[in-house]
């Protein structure tokens, strides 16, 4: 306890002492004057933002309006106190103090513009909440060494720990540039990926399949070409990429015919605009809405709210019944047996007026009734009837009219009939049964 006073003390004291020097008061109004204008700064172009974002003339895009209200501050802060620095230090007073300012804001305004980039590129969830933590950990420990001038000798350090790799060797610290080069210009890609297809899918002029299509199209080609980029300023020779890409080549004919197979589908479909996004389908035993078009799959969500990934390859050479390919409108049949005792043209009309009365039966075309057959058991007939909405269910459509068909038909007195057989039996059957005890 008595060290930890004696450290506090000699701190303050060496503080008060750095007070005592005129300049430092010089130092400490101008950082006060450049937090104030950067302030002053940043709630001018909000208010800007704002007004033009009411007033709908040249309304910048959402993305200038979030990172503004996030890292305007900052910027003009690390500028300001890049600005103060340079006018003290031209006038000999310490800046020091401006100097810690400037890099701690650029460091923080850096931060968050890549936790924002992560946030549009990312999904939600634990990769992203980890990628966050990364980057802020990383950013300060780098101004840490920068303000304790140790960043020499840990890249000295970082250097010194190599493989013999060609005529140079490739060492740890290279590694790191590698990596974060990589990722710099990936991160890059994704986000200019993600801005188009905003973009594109925002537009109602285009279909929504070819929109997807041409998103996905996009999204590929720059991070292809930021990948490129980043090799390339990485140091890796273009050229050597052929060998790369022979040895892929193989390795798509042997191994990953599938995932290539799936891929080329994906374009398939939204090149024919076979199936789109919102689609009602039935695939093999799954019925229900397609939600996303995926490079690899498809999504369809069935009733019970279930998500299943269907290969894109599957979809391509299976059967599939697309019920809103060319109208979302469909047909349903309600099979209803009336026994021989009954009116079958009273049924009918019940039947036509149970349908009338549901919401979802459309009114054009009409519902109609048939009879369709003589059965065993009765008169079968038949109610046939059209939706627009299959995405919201079939079946419980066809349980409401069943219901409403019961109580029709119990009112009007029309029964539904047993499975019943006739037995008929000859005459002497009987002399020649051969009864037991005889």
């Amino acid at each position: 306890m008595s060290e930890f006073w004696g450290l506090s003390t000699e701190f303050f004291a060496q503080v008060f002492a750095r007070l005592q020097h005129p300049g430092q008061w010089w130092q400490i109004g101008v950082v006060v004057l450049a937090i104030v204008f950067s302030w002053l700064a940043a709630r001018a172009l909000g208010r800007y933002l704002e007004s033009a974002g009411r007033t709908g003339a040249e309304s910048p895009p959402e993305v200038i309006s979030t990172l503004s209200s996030r890292i305007a501050f900052l910027v003009f802060l690390g500028v300001i106190a890049v600005a103060a620095g340079a006018v003290l230090d031209s006038a000999g007073l310490p800046y020091g103090l401006a100097s810690i300012i400037a890099i701690l804001a650029l460091t923080l305004a850096a931060v968050r513009l890549l936790i924002d980039v992560l946030k549009r590129v990312l999904r939600p969830g634990p990769l992203l909440a980890a990628s966050e933590h990364l980057i802020t950990w990383i950013a300060w420990l780098l101004v840490a060494m920068y303000l304790l001038d140790w960043i020499e000798p840990v890249a000295a350090a970082l250097d010194g720990v190599a493989i013999p790799l060609g005529k140079r060797g490739f060492s740890l610290l290279d590694a790191m540039k590698a990596i974060l080069t990589m990722f710099i210009f990936l991160m890059a890609g994704a986000y200019l990926g993600t801005i188009a297809t905003r973009g594109l899918m925002s537009s109602s002029q285009i279909s929504i399949g070819l929109r997807v299509g041409i998103a996905k199209f996009v999204r590929l080609i720059l991070l292809l070409i930021a990948g490129l980029l980043g090799l390339n300023a990485v140091g890796i020779d273009l050229a050597a990429l052929t060998v790369f890409g022979g040895a892929l080549g193989i390795g798509l004919g042997f191994g990953l015919q599938r995932i290539a197979a799936n891929f080329v589908s994906g374009f398939i479909l939204v090149g024919d605009r076979s199936i789109r996004q919102g689609d009602v389908i039935t695939i093999g035993d799954r019925f229900g809405v397609v939600k996303e078009l995926r490079a690899r799959y498809i999504v369809v969500r069935d009733r019970d709210g279930v998500d299943t990934l269907i290969p894109n390859e599957n979809v391509i050479s299976t059967e599939v019944v697309n019920w809103s390919y060319g109208d979302r409108a469909i047909r349903l049949k309600l099979p209803v047996q009336i026994s021989y005792q009954d009116d079958p043209r009273l049924a009918l009309r019940l039947l036509v007026e149970a349908a009338s009365k549901h919401p979802r039966v459309l009114k054009q075309p009409e519902p109609a009734s048939r009879v369709m057959s003589f059965a065993d058991n009765g008169i079968l007939l038949e109610l046939r009837f059209w939706i627009a909405d299959p995405e919201d269910g079939i079946n419980n459509v066809r349980s409401d009219l069943h219901l409403e068909v019961w109580d029709l038909f119990e009112v009007a007195g029309i029964t539904i009939p047993y499975p019943q057989r006739d037995l008929h039996l000859r005459d002497g059957w009987l002399d020649k049964a051969v009864l037991p005890g005889k």
